[in-house]
């Protein structure tokens, strides 16, 4: 297993570390190690499936000492938005004189509410709504608001279980040392590994 160009050999459920590794420095917990191996693995297979994207490890980059919820509070806010603009949605479409520049402005915003957290396949649902608006399409855009609700919800239901590994990490010990951000903030080539260890430094 590689996290940040070190490779970790796992043996009998045990995750074992070279001799000074700068890992095993950060993470001198053998549990908190196994709670960001779960979080690495996790986040890894959400980027593969393709419901993440970069944008969320730059989010996760922006958290910092005065708000180590900021991750948690934007996936949230996230959640609040996109549900109320699915509700109304929803209502819009039920009218009989549908309103499509509405309809239009209401998907605009989802998507760059989902494209600002990462949420790719949101996004790129919003995107084919968005081209039946244009035609003004009723059925074509009832279709793709249950897409997108799907979507919506999957991503969200990922998300949550996410955030819970991440929160057991942050319960784990940190160790702080000005000269570990500089390190791992050399380690550029591997932007997802890199979101996930520099959790460990605020």
């Amino acid at each position: 297993m590689e996290i940040g160009g070190e490779y970790l050999e796992i043996l009998g459920g045990s995750i074992l570390m070279p001799e000074n590794s700068y890992l095993a420095f950060i993470f001198p917990d053998q549990m908190e190690v196994q709670l960001q191996r779960s979080y690495l693995e996790y986040s890894n297979a959400l980027f593969h499936e393709g419901f993440l994207d970069g944008q969320f490890v730059q989010l996760q980059m922006l958290r910092d000492d005065s708000n180590p919820d900021f991750v948690m509070e934007v996936v949230t806010l996230f959640f609040e938005d996109s549900q109320r603009i699915l509700n109304e949605l929803s209502k819009t479409l039920d009218e009989q004189n549908v309103d499509f520049k509405k309809i239009d402005a209401n998907v605009h915003q989802l998507k760059g509410s989902s494209s600002s957290i990462g949420a790719q396949r949101v996004r790129n649902a919003c995107i084919a709504f968005r081209s039946f608006c244009d035609a003004q399409d009723v059925e074509s855009c009832l279709r793709c608001l249950q897409q997108v609700k799907q979507e919506y919800l999957l991503v969200k239901n990922k998300l949550e279980a996410l955030l819970r590994v991440l929160g057991a990490a942050d319960c784990g010990s940190r160790r702080s040392d000005p000269h570990i951000e500089r390190l791992l903030l050399r380690r550029k080539g591997c932007a997802s590994e890199l979101a996930v260890l520099v959790e460990k430094l605020v």
